[in-house]
């Protein structure tokens, strides 16, 4: 399996529940192997496997728990 690592903008969070909410959510996405959610950088670093997952799936999943996200 071959995997890329996108990071996305997420605006919205305040605190480490916030984190919590988009790691969770961004890991119920298929393909997903890895997340990294920074609440400093308001930013997830994602690592997924393109033959299961896109940007634009990552993004609903972030926008789909309450925050807004684009990708970087």
């Amino acid at each position: 399996m071959t995997t890329i690592t996108r990071e996305f903008a997420v605006e919205g969070m305040h605190c480490q529940g916030c984190v919590s909410s988009v790691t969770g959510a961004v890991k119920r996405v298929p393909g997903v192997t890895h997340v990294t959610v920074s609440l400093e950088q308001k930013a997830a670093k994602v690592e997924f496997d393109p033959a299961s997952a896109n940007a634009a799936s990552i993004v609903a999943a972030i926008e789909g728990a309450g925050f807004d996200a684009q990708a970087r």
